[in-house]
């Protein structure tokens, strides 16, 4: 159920696995070239759900609008004996056997609200060695002796992409037409995912950065916090101590042999992982954590005190810094390695980085998820600093969690004496419409960066980007 999200791919792969395969288009969206892919992998599609049989196995993925209950109700069988799946499970079962034979190969899936792609990429540098195979938000890679290999640009980071993202690596490493992957012979010794929603239990280490918004999915029905609560399904969490206690409560006693938790709160004494002390600077901040009872994927508990520098010019991407050296302690990393890599970390283009134009710093925060916490945290990396102009603006129909209007504008409303906003696009002209405060809006981001740049400004840019539009990554 659900062909929109990775749903034909699912459909596909489970043909291999299962006697008869059907596909229900809840969206009615599925255009002519996937309803073909399907057919030629005789996929039933089909028109409404009291077609399916009884004893079925149905797959939907967490945030579908419909409980199981709904799914029942609709089918309206007797005696039935159904089987529910997320996406997430299935793609656990359609790489079993990936995950068998590459078992050596340490494997790390990253869910949250935000921050994912930033870990994705700090944990790149660390690895780099490693030859690490990457699914984010910014494209499936694969580097290679310092080379990168781009498999594809534009893709989601649904579960189902995991499957096409080992797929094309495989054919990186083994490009003779019509061989069967048999996935001994790979050009990866680490494997990193980015996966939205939650996780498919795959991996060795299941990082979830945080929940900085629970905003809710599945019509109202969840929320990302239940979603994002198949995490626990990996072989070690590592999630922020506040996190932990906040939402998972019951997942914190059931699973406390696998957990380790980070914080920013020095005096938390439950996180294995604290902040001791950070210097803020735009380029570099100097951090220092301290680890107590940390365990490791090869079940030893290790303590200690690390001290890096890299770039992480707000709290929260100082945060990410401590989730990824958490993640990598518990997988037994080198210290030597974490700082070096953080070291080489300098942010990403498109998303969090600093370019210099003159003697002016332009802050980009651009990111397809966007939220009003994340702009919070953004604004208030800067509240020190002088001479700053903040330009808000990008997109809707991104991702499916969209941005709330109305406490966005209340919190524009509460700083904007004080500040120097320009709004601009979609989303600016919506905001506009809302505020109390006359605020200046440009409809194009670039007229609004070069007004900046004229009056002499500094430049916090926050854009909201689609997935898409790569050149805005």
């Amino acid at each position: 159920m659900d062909l929109t999200h990775g749903g034909v791919k699912i459909a596909c792969e489970m043909t291999k696995q299962l006697d008869k395969v059907y596909a229900y288009d809840i969206y009615n969206t599925l255009k002519k070239e996937n309803k073909d892919l399907l057919l030629r992998y005789n996929v039933e599609i089909l028109s409404n759900l009291e077609d399916i049989d009884n004893d079925t196995l149905i797959i939907s993925p967490v945030h579908l609008p419909l409980t199981y209950i709904d799914i029942e109700n609709k089918i309206n069988k007797k005696n039935n004996n159904y089987k529910f799946l997320t996406h997430h499970d299935a793609v656990k079962i359609i790489l079993d056997y990936w995950i068998e034979k590459t078992a050596n190969i340490p494997k790390i899936e990253i869910t949250g609200v935000k921050g994912k792609t930033n870990s994705v990429f700090m944990l790149k540098e660390i690895l780099t060695s490693y030859n690490p195979l990457i699914l984010s938000s910014l494209g499936a890679m694969l580097f290679k002796n310092n080379r990168k290999f781009i498999l594809k640009k534009n893709i989601s980071i649904t579960p189902a992409s995991i499957i096409e993202t080992v797929k094309l690596a495989n054919r990186i490493s083994n490009p003779t037409c019509g061989v069967k992957p048999d996935y001994k012979n790979v050009n990866y010794d680490v494997a990193i995912f980015e996966n939205s929603l939650g996780s498919c239990g795959i991996g060795d280490i299941g990082l979830l950065t945080n929940i900085a918004e629970n905003y809710p999915i599945a019509n109202n029905k969840k929320t990302a916090s239940i979603a994002k609560k198949q995490i626990f399904n990996c072989k070690k969490v590592v999630i922020e101590e506040e996190t932990l206690s906040k939402y998972y409560k019951e997942e914190k006693i059931k699973f406390k042999d696998k957990i380790n938790t980070y914080s920013l709160n020095k005096d938390n004494s439950d996180s294995n992982l604290v902040l001791k002390n950070v210097d803020y600077s735009l380029n570099e901040t100097k951090i220092e954590v301290k680890y107590t009872s940390l365990k490791t994927i090869s079940n030893k508990e290790i303590s200690g005190n690390i001290e890096i520098n890299t770039f992480a010019p707000g709290k929260h991407h100082v945060q990410n810094v401590l989730g990824v050296i958490s993640a990598c302690l518990t997988l037994d990393i080198d210290i030597d390695l974490i700082e070096q890599g953080l070291n080489n970390y300098h942010g990403i283009n498109g998303r969090t980085s600093i370019k210099k134009i003159d003697n002016l710093n332009i802050i980009e925060e651009v990111n397809p998820g966007i939220n009003t916490k994340a702009i919070k945290n953004s604004i208030e990396m800067i509240n020190d600093l002088k001479d700053y102009c903040i330009i808000i603006g990008g997109q809707y129909g991104i991702t499916c969690e969209e941005i709330d209007e109305k406490k966005l504008s209340n919190y524009l409303d509460e700083i904007s004496e004080n500040k120097n906003i320009i709004l601009t696009e979609e989303l600016g002209k919506n905001i506009l419409n809302k505020t109390k405060r006359k605020l200046r809006f440009i409809e194009n981001y670039n007229d609004a960066i070069d007004l900046a740049l004229e009056n002499n400004k500094n430049i916090l840019f926050i854009y909201r980007s689609n997935y898409g539009e790569i050149s805005k990554r």
